[in-house]
């Protein structure tokens, strides 16, 4: 099955629980396994949860000016996404795109198996106001495409930067840093969305390298032509509008990174940018785990251990990962209060 198809198939599963409840045994025991994975797995990274909230004392570190600027940017890259789905919805009103995302993500953030259960909110927010079933779970999967897609991509944006070595890393350099990874990053999507043969390179040595780390099953064929079929649908979802969906996309990550390397220029450390970046990108991966809301714990643990790896002392690493969680992971929780607040009783699509 596509990946595509995966995660539309997650979001139809989801969807349904409001229409055909499962029997109460049934959702019982998923609710209590659920519960009990979760459980567990906040147990096991407690104790950095732990490290990482004790670091609250030290937020005087941070000027009152670079905390506006790194809300500043969680806004711009929240504004990015409702772009983005703006146009995959292909919206009149951007209320009910809004609404629909800021509740989605706070119950994301904070419910077992978030993702899935955050994107069946934002599903029965827009069907509610007025979109088409059909369609929003479409524009939902493109954009969940999408957008990993594009973060996963991003640390080929470090090569460069870790090849050429050390940089006078000031906060004009982390500006232009951000506007650097911005353009790059587009021109990169746009080639791989308007072009096969790039794509296609991708899918032959990623086949390649999953060939040769499992050679004992059959070897995998057609992956270039189903990478290109997915870009296609992609592009059929986004319309004439693939452009600005693709800036916006990269907008939401490069807002998000630039986050946290003013969290560590605000406190006086500067790594190499394309380490940061690296773990940056690999705190979104650990993100995904789905035995924790949000990745909770895993992305405190991670990403403090990647910027320990990439220069920043222990002692900062455990305080910019603070600074940069209390800005993308607890301050929009009670946004969702907000969105569902903001929800348009009649239908605005």
């Amino acid at each position: 099955m596509r990946a595509a198809d995966r995660l539309e198939h997650a979001i139809e599963a989801r969807t349904e629980v409001a229409t055909e409840a499962p029997p109460p045994p049934r959702r019982l025991r998923r609710t209590v396994f659920w519960l009990a994975v979760t459980g567990i797995s906040v147990y096991l990274v407690f104790p950095s949860v732990v490290e990482v909230f004790g670091s609250w004392r030290d937020i005087t570190r941070f000027s009152v000016w670079s905390l506006l600027a790194m809300a500043g940017l969680q806004a711009a890259s929240l504004a990015c996404l409702w772009a983005l789905q703006h146009v995959a919805l292909r919206a009149k009103a951007w209320r009910p795109v809004i609404a629909s995302q800021l509740a989605g993500n706070a119950l994301a953030k904070v419910a077992p198996g978030g993702g899935a259960m955050g994107s069946a909110l934002q599903y029965k927010m827009l069907v509610r106001a007025g979109f088409d079933p059909s369609a929003s779970v479409t524009a939902l999967t493109a954009v969940n495409v999408l957008v990993f897609a594009v973060v996963l991509a991003m640390p080929v944006l470090a090569i460069p930067a870790l090849l050429r070595g050390g940089v006078d890393h000031k906060l004009l350099d982390t500006a232009l840093i951000g506007l650097l990874v911005f353009a790059v990053a587009s021109v990169l999507g746009a080639v791989f969305l308007t072009t096969d043969r790039p794509l296609a390179w991708v899918g032959r040595t990623l086949q390649r390298v999953r060939d040769k780390l499992r050679r004992k099953e059959a070897p995998a064929v057609h992956l270039p032509q189903r990478l290109l079929r997915e870009r296609d649908r992609l592009l059929d979802t986004l319309g004439p509008k693939w452009k600005r969906a693709l800036l916006a996309t990269v907008g939401r990550w490069t807002f998000d990174y630039l986050t946290l390397l003013a969290a560590l220029a605000a406190i006086g450390s500067h790594p190499r940018p394309g380490l940061v970046l690296l773990a940056f990108c690999g705190a979104q991966v650990l993100a995904q785990i789905p035995v924790t809301p949000g990745g909770l714990g895993f992305v405190e643990a991670g990403l403090t251990a990647m910027l320990a790896l990439a220069g920043v002392n222990a002692g900062d690493a455990v305080l910019a990962t603070f600074a940069y969680r209390l800005f993308s992971y607890w301050l929009p929780l009670p946004l969702g209060l907000l969105g569902m607040a903001l929800a348009p009783a009649a239908q605005e699509a």
